[in-house]
């Protein structure tokens, strides 16, 4: 058995247990272009970075970078709109550029990041499906940094990383939905219990007591779970809390 299935299956396990034991969506971003950069400085040369742009309708940047250099090499690529890596997660193809300085197709994003160390770049479409679109953005300081192997290393890299991001964005999408759902239950709660106070001290029915709460919210220009906390706490110095499984 060759080495690099291998390899591709620790970097498969990697991630997988980077996504689960991430707190955020965030951290593992990070944890991803760190690993990409250690994994591509084992097999190119002179120090490699790496960042994660993402493209969106409308928008772009990079979520994530092993560095601070990777981020502001990324960010010169956005000032000018064009660059290797912009290029390969817009067309879905692998952008090598061997010798920056050199380059001529990418002239003015090739004489900004000259001025950073820059020698050499890689841009490798990470698949996501759907609008967005993503790329993994290498670089090195040294000419002609990524040969071959290092080319395909990227590229193996890159799909592993899209089945990781795809579960963690989908993980991010369960989590906030979840949180919306708790805030909801908490709203209900406490506009539920204003209601009954108010039911017990008018002696009247709920839907009279919610249409109060709601005349009181339209006349201090106030959210309706605002004048039901404040109607509670006059009734109760605890904090309300909201009862359900998680």
């Amino acid at each position: 058995m060759s080495e690099t299935p291998r390899a591709e299956s620790d970097i498969h396990n990697v991630l997988l247990d980077m996504v689960m034991d991430s707190d955020d969506v965030g951290t593992f971003l990070t944890g991803l272009t760190q690993l990409a950069a250690s994994t591509l400085t084992s097999q190119a040369a002179g120090q490699v970075l790496c960042g994660l742009t993402l493209l969106r309708p409308r928008t772009m940047g990079t979520v994530a970078s092993s560095s601070e250099l990777a981020q502001r090499t990324d960010e010169i690529q956005y000032a000018f709109d064009d660059g290797p890596c912009l290029r390969a997660a817009r067309d879905n193809v692998t952008v090598h550029v061997r010798d920056i300085p050199n380059d001529k197709r990418f002239p003015d994003y090739r004489d900004a990041v000259a001025e950073h160390g820059i020698r050499s770049a890689l841009g490798i479409p990470v698949p996501l499906g759907g609008e967005s679109r993503a790329g993994l953005d290498f670089y090195s300081t040294a000419t002609n940094a990524f040969d071959d192997g290092a080319v395909a290393a990227a590229e193996a890299f890159a799909l592993e990383a899209s089945k990781s991001l795809r579960l963690a964005v989908r993980m991010a999408q369960l989590s906030d939905a979840s949180k919306h759902l708790e805030a909801a239950l908490q709203s209900r709660t406490v506009i539920d219990l204003a209601a009954g106070i108010i039911m017990a001290q008018n002696r009247c029915s709920q839907d009279e007591a919610v249409d109060i709460l709601k005349a009181a919210s339209s006349a201090r220009n106030i959210k309706l779970r605002d004048v039901a906390s404040s109607v509670v706490a006059s009734a109760n110095q605890t904090p309300t809390t909201t009862h359900f499984d998680r």
